[in-house]
């Protein structure tokens, strides 16, 4: 019997794969669990229109991705922070004021969440570099300068 699988199954397949099993492994586990449905004529049409449909929406998603990789690109954001005259900073950058930095500075709107620090944590004045990861294919280093205000 064919059958679509709905959700990843180990040792048996991947999500929207179309499988050949036993007739009783899926009358009697895979389609009662939800786990697949049958591959008949309608069902077949409706993954197809599916996958269509996704294709599309990652295709938008990685041009917008890769939109905003090209504004990243070569840009130095600027952070003020009280230090000590020996140059370490009372507390810590992290990555909530880098992502303010570039929305103030650059107008361009960057989850906090996708910014990696290169090395461990910016403790001290000078120059850093971290990581944004826009999409699984598009990531941008950007350099990162620290003062003493």
């Amino acid at each position: 019997m064919e059958i679509i699988l709905k959700q990843d199954v180990h040792n048996l397949g991947y999500t929207n794969d179309i499988l050949k099993v036993k007739n009783g492994y899926a009358r009697n586990y895979l389609v009662p669990q939800g786990i697949a449905i049958v591959a008949n004529e309608s069902n077949r049409k409706i993954l197809a229109e599916n996958l269509k449909q996704k294709a599309f929406k990652e295709d938008k998603i990685r041009k917008e991705a890769q939109s905003l990789a090209t504004r990243l690109e070569n840009i130095t954001v600027k952070i003020g922070a009280k230090a000590a005259a020996t140059g370490k900073i009372f507390g810590s950058v992290n990555t909530i004021q880098i992502a303010e930095a570039i929305k103030v500075q650059h107008n361009i709107e960057v989850d906090r969440k996708r910014i990696t620090i290169m090395g461990d944590t910016i403790k001290e004045l000078g120059n850093y570099k971290a990581m944004v990861n826009l999409h699984k294919e598009s990531k941008v280093e950007i350099s990162l300068e620290v003062f003493g205000e």
